[in-house]
């Protein structure tokens, strides 16, 4: 009997040491519609991690802010309520001015000086997530930044008293600069806002605008370039830890693929959506040279601020992107 009983325990811890690991599940909060390009994107890389890792880590996406809202997202990773999440993180300059890097007016506004921009910035603002529990992945920039109103513009002055939707301090302080009156708005209630007179105005990309349909809202859109704002996905540091050095690699095979397959999406998305725009009903043209003037010299004085408050990193980044210039 003792002999069998041995038999029969060996046997278990055999079964056991063979059979796979229970697969984790990550839930994967995401602030934009499930058509934007950005929470497809996230969508495949949530694919090719469950697939790349065995099983090992499942990945369930929830855009539209469905999980939580836009403004939550960070710190529901932070705090190991989501395991990972995606995040505008100019959003959160408040925090850190590193995190508003890439919304500094005027300084990067192409995709190629934008990329040679984050490459200064970026391992910079990795330290700085590390250090809140935040394990940096990747990143996709947005498309050139526009403004949307609902009156022809041609100077600041025909912004002043406009309710000015803003996601960041930079949208904020340019709302302020121009005389609009900013109001804090997340794009998942961009729609509402316009509907019901909350934000008469914004900046942001032709995805957003296309995304949300705000033809029904709104009349112009204004080329002008501003920025290239970026939205970074970031795993909770302690989940990170705890995985194995396999599925850590399978997970950043799949990150370095979305980063790549996020930006070209970024640029096919740039003049499809501008078109969609136009098929909405919206006029679509560049700024006027008065305009872009005048938000030139409100960038300047922008970038001063930030260079100021972000201190020596912020200068060292500054100084490193415009020696590729």
């Amino acid at each position: 009997m003792k002999h069998l009983t041995t038999l029969a325990t060996a046997s278990a811890i055999a079964i056991g040491a063979a059979a796979p690991a229970m697969a984790e599940k990550w839930d994967m909060p995401l602030a934009y519609a499930a058509t934007n390009f950005h929470s497809e994107n996230a969508a495949e890389f949530a694919t090719c991690v469950t697939e790349s890792s065995d099983g090992a880590v499942e990945i369930v996406t929830h855009p539209s802010g469905s999980l939580f809202g836009g403004n939550d997202i960070k710190r529901a990773v932070q705090s190991g309520q989501a395991l990972i999440g995606e995040r505008l993180i100019s959003a959160h300059q408040n925090e850190n001015p590193l995190f508003g890097v890439d919304s500094i007016p005027f300084l990067a506004t192409s995709y190629e000086d934008h990329e040679k921009l984050w490459e200064a910035a970026g391992p910079k603002v990795a330290e700085v997530l590390e250090a809140q529990n935040l394990h940096y992945l990747y990143s996709v920039p947005w498309p050139p930044q526009g403004l949307y109103f609902n009156q022809p513009i041609e100077s600041v002055d025909d912004m002043k008293g406009i309710k000015f939707r803003s996601y960041s301090t930079a949208t904020a302080r340019m709302a302020e600069m121009t005389g609009m009156l900013p109001v804090q708005v997340e794009e998942a209630e961009l729609s509402q806002a316009l509907a019901t007179g909350v934000a008469e105005a914004f900046i942001s990309s032709g995805a957003t605008g296309y995304d949300r349909k705000v033809w029904e809202h709104l009349s112009h859109f204004y080329e002008v370039d501003a920025w290239l704002p970026r939205n970074v996905v970031f795993v909770n540091k302690e989940a990170w830890d705890a995985l194995d050095d396999a599925t850590k690699d399978a997970m950043n095979d799949c990150a370095a693929e979305a980063k790549e397959r996020g930006l070209q999406k970024s640029m096919d998305y740039t003049q499809f959506t501008l078109d969609g725009l136009k098929e909405g009903g919206m006029e679509v043209a560049r700024a006027s040279d008065t305009l872009v003037k005048e938000l030139e010299e409100i960038g300047a004085v922008m970038t001063e601020e930030w260079l100021e408050s972000a201190g020596e990193d912020g200068e060292a980044i500054v100084e490193e992107f415009r020696a590729t210039q």
